[in-house]
């Protein structure tokens, strides 16, 4: 799969990119044909992008989860191949940020529009800010470059000057710098940066700041252990992915600070998890009560969680091979390309860039790391 991305130039497409059509022209710059245009290429059940002006582009999350799948690799193999590609990756994130900002930080090259609204191109998110921060992390951990945790640091920065929802029972950082949007799984990954880099750095300040976000999002679970995207009635849905998201952050968060505060949310949250959004043959469902469509980002982030939680749960390094086997068996095409979408009926074979091809990377070489140290351990 590597391969595949580089023999591809580390460019391929992304669900959310119909703004780089040319039928952009032709929405005179109005929410409603926007978001009617950027749907309409996200849920097309064909191959519609090279009829309507869109090229293969590179994106920001996908070289970031490339270069953090390098630097899983090279952990593992030593190869000095694999070094190379996550220093290539993170000079390339290095010279790419968003455009006019003091710190570092990163977002979309195409606007994006949703039923929230539209996000200008290049205007950094937090969730895309925070992962990406959470690459240059590991990869000065592995890799022993000060400059990568100087980003990182510069990521925490960053965060600190978002819009926060005050509450009586926490604070939820914003999706977005240019107003409050609060949204569960991006607030959570802004926390797990801040943590992890407060402690590598000793910022009091972030680890206190991290904390007050975690307790936003954890005092609004619900009872059975999800998470709706967000509490706002028109965010009230669940799920695989970006469940995913919030059980991972919670757990980095736990384990880099040693807060134990949230573990009944963490232990309730992962077996809402493991419930909901798998079949018996490992067949990753999108929503929790529904399987179709099937999508290529809901298969690596599951792999990447459960992989997260082998170290607590019994169960979770099992479940994480059986949803790989059946992603790489069902989609998965003969030139290595992860598939975007199974609809049921239909196999959407777009291969996309960081959703599906970086995500899958990172996942598999997360998976295949645990899988060496339980052979170890099996073996000592």
């Amino acid at each position: 799969m590597a391969s595949w991305v580089e023999k591809h130039r580390y460019r391929a497409y992304d669900p959310g990119d119909g703004d780089l059509s040319f039928l952009r022209y032709f929405t005179f710059n109005t929410h409603f044909l926007r978001r009617l245009l950027t749907g309409a290429v996200l849920r097309a059940p064909f191959h519609i992008r090279p009829w309507i002006g869109i090229r293969p582009h590179t994106s920001t999350k996908g070289m970031g989860y490339m270069g953090w799948g390098y630097v899983k690799m090279f952990g593992l193999t030593g190869a000095q191949a694999h070094r190379t590609g996550a220093e290539m990756c993170f000079e390339w994130l290095m010279r790419n940020h968003s455009p006019g900002q003091r710190e570092y930080c990163w977002g979309n090259h195409f606007s994006f529009s949703t039923r929230a609204g539209t996000m200008p191109r290049h205007i950094p998110t937090i969730v895309w800010s925070s992962l990406i921060g959470l690459a240059f992390l590991d990869a000065y951990e592995v890799l022993g470059n000060r400059t990568y945790l100087d980003v990182a640091a510069s990521t925490v920065a960053w965060v600190k000057t978002l819009p926060r929802e005050r509450t009586p029972r926490g604070t939820c950082l914003s999706y977005v710098p240019f107003e409050q949007s609060s949204i569960h799984n991006s607030n959570m990954l802004g926390a797990a940066l801040l943590a992890r880099v407060g402690i590598q750095t000793g910022d009091r300040e972030a680890i206190d700041l991290a904390k007050d976000a975690m307790t936003y999002s954890c005092v609004r679970q619900n009872d059975d252990g999800g998470w709706f995207y967000g509490e706002a009635q028109k965010y009230h849905w669940i799920d695989n992915f970006h469940t995913g998201y919030n059980l991972d952050s919670l757990k980095r968060y736990i384990d880099s600070t040693g807060d134990r505060t949230f573990d009944a949310i963490l232990k309730r949250g992962f077996q809402y998890f493991k419930r909901h959004f798998f079949e018996l043959d490992g067949l990753p469902k999108y929503y929790h009560d529904k399987g179709y469509p099937v999508d290529i980002q809901c298969a690596a982030q599951a792999v990447d969680t459960l992989t997260m939680f082998a170290d607590i749960d019994p169960e979770a390094l099992e479940m994480a091979g059986k949803v790989a086997r059946w992603t790489i068996r069902n989609m998965q095409g003969q030139d290595g390309h992860f598939f975007y979408r199974d609809l049921g009926w239909k196999k959407v074979r777009t291969a996309m860039f960081h959703w599906g091809q970086a995500t899958m990377f990172k996942a598999l070489a997360n998976l295949l790391g645990k899988l060496e140290q339980w052979n170890r351990g099996a073996m000592s």
